[in-house]
């Protein structure tokens, strides 16, 4: 009998121990889980506007409680494309604006943008920029006393309704230089991204991230599976890599580039990889605006125009873009090219007044 208790005392202490090294692998996954869970959907619309501001990106969301985000405001001057966007979606004012990095096609028009409508907060990556544009853009975030606040990892903004916007990037310490390849840009690198969840959809907003910021997000164990993928760095070469598709399991992408771009946006090569995971593209070239709407259960995607070209036919860069030449990257060019102007049919609009 005295074997038989030493028997049943070691199996409980097995089991005991068992349990106890069970409890400490899922209980962090589960209080993760719970933490990460967004919140029921109230079944009101959810509205993505992906607006077409040439080779730049600006995207608008407004939450099924009619709170709004605003993710990058295109190039200088473009600020009056904001808001006339804004003006048709009914929208005075905005919650947040999200900043995913300090280059011009990104932040360009967001000094524009806080000078004349309302803007609540400002989520910026933090990663410094010398250039007159991030000045501007710091400057009216001053001048307007708006609250500033440096992205982070696990940060999480409620818009009411059961939709949230959460951080998934930049992830510290900062890439510096000397971490990228051969012409490799920080501020890209450092992009913020962000997930936007509502019910059973999910949207994936990665700035110009590149696929070293991807690598990165992937061994953090960031959640990047989502439906919707608004393509990072406008279709570059650079990312969007094979690993990130699979683990991203995305349905449709969305490309945000200008018809008139000289930096070979989107590339072959993405495109292929697209077309190879089976994902929809849009791209605003093509299609001119894109909305993407949901109550929480599916969703759907209308573009402003049926496309005017091969969605997947690759644009040229003006100058080589090797891994011996580094990126065609924002900067390498000026603005794009004027179109000429046609005197002739100057002369007769005049006639004709």
């Amino acid at each position: 009998m005295a074997q038989s208790r030493r028997g049943c005392g070691c199996a409980l202490a097995a089991l005991l121990l068992v349990l106890i090294v069970a409890g400490i692998v899922i209980v962090p996954f589960l209080l993760r889980w719970w933490r990460e869970k967004p919140p029921p959907p109230s079944g009101a619309e959810l509205r993505v506007h992906v607006l077409n501001v040439g080779q730049a990106d600006s995207i608008l969301i407004i939450s099924p409680a009619g709170k709004t985000v605003l993710v990058d405001a295109g190039n200088p001057g473009g600020g009056r494309l904001v808001q006339a966007a804004m003006n048709r979606a009914g929208v005075s004012a905005i919650d947040l604006l999200i900043a995913t990095h300090a280059h011009a096609d990104h932040i360009g028009g967001a000094d524009e943008v806080i000078n004349n409508v309302t803007v609540r907060r400002v989520l910026d990556s933090g990663v410094t920029n010398t250039t007159k544009n991030y000045a501007d853009f710091l400057a009216a975030i001053g001048a307007r006393g708006v609250e500033y606040t440096t992205a982070e990892p696990n940060q999480n903004f409620d818009l009411d309704g059961g939709a949230r916007v959460s951080v998934l990037a930049p992830i510290k310490p900062f890439f510096t230089a000397s971490q990228l390849r051969s012409g490799g840009n920080e501020p890209n690198a450092n992009s913020v991204v962000v997930r936007l969840d509502y019910g059973s959809f999910s949207m994936l907003l990665t700035g110009d991230a590149e696929a070293q910021t991807e690598d990165r997000m992937i061994a953090s164990n960031a959640n990047v599976a989502a439906k919707v993928l608004k393509v990072g760095h406008h279709g570059s070469r650079y990312a969007t890599s094979e690993d990130f598709l699979r683990r991203g399991r995305f349905e449709t992408a969305i490309i945000s580039n200008g018809a008139d771009n000289r930096y070979g946006h989107p590339s072959q090569e993405v495109l292929d990889r697209l077309r190879a995971a089976n994902v929809r593209v849009y791209r605003t070239d093509l299609h001119g605006e894109i909305i993407i709407t949901s109550r929480g259960k599916g969703y759907e995607v209308k573009a402003e125009r049926e496309a005017t070209g091969d969605i997947f036919a690759g644009r040229t860069p003006q100058r080589d873009d090797s891994s011996r030449s580094g990126f065609v990257q924002y900067g390498d060019f000026g603005p794009p090219p004027r179109a000429p102007r046609n005197r002739n049919n100057n002369s007769n609009a005049a006639r004709g007044r």
